[in-house]
């Protein structure tokens, strides 16, 4: 009889680990896997960061975190469904699981923050500007005093604009508008004296007026926009595969590793940071559910964060968006991701 508990209990100990090695990913990467894609919410259409081209392919910066997200779980950036959201559907169709990630020119806040959402990381940091003709000779914000300013509905714009105003015993007049194309409407028609939200989606904005030369952004920024990734609560593994998609993209440009070049490097003799970047030492996407070059499969398929930067907002778009605070920690922005290892 001891000799029959004896073998259970080793059988027992033998099996264990390999059931569980076998068994499925729970929570949001499992039902990711076993769907076979991605389901990403995205803006309806902001310039340099969620909109379809001409042939009706998604493009922007929100769309390749999405992309490098699906490249990092299925080895495939083209594994990922986009679902266009407006202001006012974005945090319910996070909460009731409609999507698995939004990713949306989505401000970071307390309140948000505590209403059944997480949001992992800060892949831009931006802030509100002001959009005004140039003829109009206006310099500051303060220049605005008693003026018609054009709103979107449904974002942190309206709030911003209140204390902004009230905090220096200002006044002016809101009128707000369903989606940008309305208010930009209204704006361009003369309804309004100038136009304000975010200062990256007003690059965009400015080039869809009949003469993008006649109008200005503004150099002052009346707030702090961190636009972050949001998923629902309650489920941290998925949070941290989310948040360190977006550290991997910042920590392969730090160490010079983009798109162009990752085959290359991949060949070279390189630094402990840069080879488990590259997945040749280590196994760290394994504690997340993912491979061991999962890390590698993102800068492959979809670059590093400044290739995605450069690409959609940067000097490589139409935009042409300052890195300003989203340059690297060593090249005086913010962005600063956490080691690999």
């Amino acid at each position: 009889m001891r000799a029959l508990a004896g073998a259970a209990a080793l059988t027992a100990l033998i099996v264990t680990p390999a059931l569980a090695q076998s068994s499925p990913p729970q929570g949001t990467l499992g039902q990711v896997k076993a769907r076979g894609h991605l389901v990403c919410g995205v803006s309806p259409g902001v310039a340099g960061f969620s909109v379809p081209d001409s042939q009706g392919e998604w493009r922007g910066l929100d769309v390749d975190f999405c992309r490098a997200l699906a490249a990092a779980i299925f080895d495939d950036p083209k594994a990922v469904r986009f679902i266009p959201l407006s202001s006012a559907a974005r945090f319910t169709a996070v909460q009731s699981g409609e999507v698995d990630v939004l990713a949306r020119n989505t401000t970071w806040t307390l309140s948000r923050d505590s209403a059944a959402m997480n949001f992992p990381a800060i892949t831009f940091f931006d802030g509100q500007g002001f959009l005004v003709r140039k003829e109009r000779g206006i310099a500051q914000v303060k220049q605005l005093d008693r003026a018609t300013i054009c709103l979107q509905q449904g974002t942190t714009t309206e709030l911003n604009l209140a204390d902004w105003f009230r905090t220096r015993d200002l006044t002016y007049r809101v009128v707000t508008f369903a989606n940008s194309e309305q208010t930009l409407g209204a704006y361009e028609s003369g309804r309004c004296d100038a136009y304000s939200t975010d200062k990256s989606s007003l690059y965009g904005e400015r080039l869809k007026t009949a003469h993008p030369d006649e109008h200005v952004i503004l150099d002052e920024t009346i707030s702090k926009e961190p636009f972050a990734p949001a998923v629902r609560q309650g489920d941290d593994p998925w949070r941290d595969i989310v948040a360190w998609t977006h550290y991997a993209m910042l920590d392969a440009e730090e160490a010079g590793i983009g798109q162009a070049n990752v085959e290359e490097q991949r060949k070279s003799v390189l630094g402990p940071d840069a080879r488990r970047i590259l997945g040749l030492e280590g196994r760290y996407g394994e504690a997340m559910g993912l491979t061991s070059d999962w890390a590698y499969r993102i800068v492959r398929h979809v670059g590093n964060y400044g290739d995605v930067f450069t690409r959609n907002v940067g000097e490589g778009s139409p935009l042409k968006v300052p890195r300003g605070l989203n340059a690297l920690w060593t090249k005086g922005g913010l962005q600063y991701g956490p080691p690999i290892r």
